[in-house]
């Protein structure tokens, strides 16, 4: 029997109850949203139970809001795959303004890199994680480049020529 989409959402919430919401297709992938606070036993349901069987983290990353309200500033989105029945799932979790979350490298061991990647950028702190450093970055940052809060741009450098990156600057009075 194929694993429909519906049969995971009522799985799901007959165990987890109001923890996991805002089912839907993006994308043609499933994804529902989980409480931070049962993530880890959300990912754990999906890969042990027989008929759900998500044995294989495809992706972890971090994702920074700041527009949203402090509740919602950082995401971290969980991508499973089902080798058996070829299904995919995504799950997201929401973090505050101090994002934190628990590790899920007891259950899938690839999820160190990703975790560390994950922190390097977005310093979203991954509790129980075994060696959380950087791991791109250079051991001497104090800040974490991803995060939107930061210009795109060094206004202080003097190497950058504007015409050079087909930006020029309208002065009226040589025309």
């Amino acid at each position: 029997m194929a694993l429909e989409t519906a049969n995971i959402q009522e799985r799901l919430s007959q165990k987890f109850g109001s923890s996991v919401f805002a089912f839907g297709m993006q994308r043609d992938i499933f994804t529902f949203e989980a409480s931070p606070e049962n993530l880890h036993e959300v990912i754990q349901f999906l890969k042990e139970d027989e008929e759900l069987n998500f044995h294989f983290l495809t992706d972890l990353c971090g994702v920074h809001y700041p527009e949203n309200d402090d509740d919602h500033q950082f995401a971290v989105v969980y991508l499973l795959h089902n080798w058996v029945e070829n299904t995919r799932v995504c799950v997201k979790t929401y973090l505050n303004a101090n994002p934190e979350v628990d590790t899920i490298i007891d259950l899938f061991l690839s999820a160190n890199w990703m975790e560390r990647e994950t922190w390097d950028f977005y310093g979203i702190v991954f509790k129980g994680h075994p060696q959380l450093k950087r791991i791109l970055n250079m051991d001497e940052m104090i800040s974490f480049p991803m995060r939107k809060e930061f210009p795109m741009e060094d206004s202080g450098r003097t190497d950058k020529d504007d015409r050079f990156f087909g930006r020029t600057v309208s002065n009226k009075s040589t025309l």
